[in-house]
């Protein structure tokens, strides 16, 4: 797996929009705190565009999204938010000169559609918090996506709390992320490979019943065959099958989210964790998509970059 150069103090990163629109006023946060790092940004044109829901059409957002690949400028891009859109401009990107300029890619939820194309292509990303949400993120998220960036080792620890964890020792590339663009990325040209790596999945305001779909989905495709870890994030605000939510009656799953992933992978012995930092929360830690790790899985769980 390549490694992406780290970043320095001048250098410029780009903000663009791959996926719904936002404002430049929305971004000024994240734009500040970069120039405290010392760093250069670039506006993207996606930045304050508009098309229904996305940052403009989908040639628009790719050409943008182009641009900031190929220059040898820009260090590093960073898109500004998800939602969704990146898959329909993930087939007219040409990452020729990106192979001879690499660069972070830094994101997470929709973005993962790059982060599987870049590691099938062979290179390392960056799973982290985007300018939409970088206000709201932890001192240690912010930390940590700042040695992240500038190619600094860090370990992510905190107490195993969760019955559900298998402990263990995986060692092997980091791959994954959202749980619903996994899914949706299975049998495309984008789709992961997962033997002998560890495997990290978070999700969202879903269905129960979608998380179990999408868990048998992954399995039968063989994401757990091999595997050496699994590690999983936020998996919040779960919908159950109830009037509320367009049901004709209450007829509750009978599983949490948890309990749903660990019974997926339950004839499996390679070690699971759950409740990392990291997904769809305030404490989004950054994870180094393709880099060897190794995760420990005990009384403490630690992953190591």
């Amino acid at each position: 797996m390549i490694s992406i150069p780290k970043l320095k103090r001048g250098d410029a990163l780009a903000i663009v929009s791959t996926a719904r629109k936002i404002s430049k006023a929305e971004i000024q946060p994240a734009i500040d705190l970069l120039e405290s790092w010392g760093l250069k940004t670039v506006i993207g044109e996606t930045i304050g565009a508009e098309e229904n829901q996305f940052a403009g059409n989908d040639s628009f957002r790719a050409s943008d999204l182009q641009q900031m690949l190929d220059s040898p400028n820009i260090k590093a891009i960073w898109c500004a938010r998800g939602g969704y859109g990146t898959v329909r401009i993930i087939d007219n990107l040409d990452f020729t000169s990106f192979k001879k300029y690499p660069k972070w890619i830094v994101g997470y939820s929709d973005v993962i559609v790059l982060h599987s194309h870049l590691h099938k292509l062979g290179f390392e990303s960056l799973h982290a918090p985007m300018p939409i949400d970088i206000e709201k993120q932890s001192k240690e998220a912010v930390s940590c996506l700042k040695r992240a960036l500038f190619n600094e080792a860090f370990t992510i620890q905190y107490d195993s709390l969760d019955s559900l964890s298998r402990p263990g020792i995986g060692v092997g590339q980091l791959v994954g992320g959202n749980l619903s663009i996994l899914y949706s990325l299975c049998g495309s040209a984008s789709a992961i490979d997962t033997k002998g790596k560890v495997l990290f999945i978070e999700d969202l305001d879903e269905y129960l019943y979608h998380i179990d779909r999408m868990m048998q989905n992954l399995k039968r495709n063989g994401y757990f065959n091999q595997l050496a870890g699994l590690i999983v994030g936020g998996i919040d605000d779960m919908r159950d099958n109830t009037k509320a939510f367009g049901f004709k009656t209450d007829n509750p799953y009978g599983k949490t989210a948890k309990e749903i992933i660990a019974e997926a992978v339950a004839q499996y012995d390679f070690p699971v964790c759950f409740d990392f930092p990291a997904g769809h929360t305030n404490d989004n830690r950054a994870l180094v998509l393709g880099r060897n790790v190794t995760l420990e899985v005990g009384e403490q769980i630690s992953l190591k970059h």
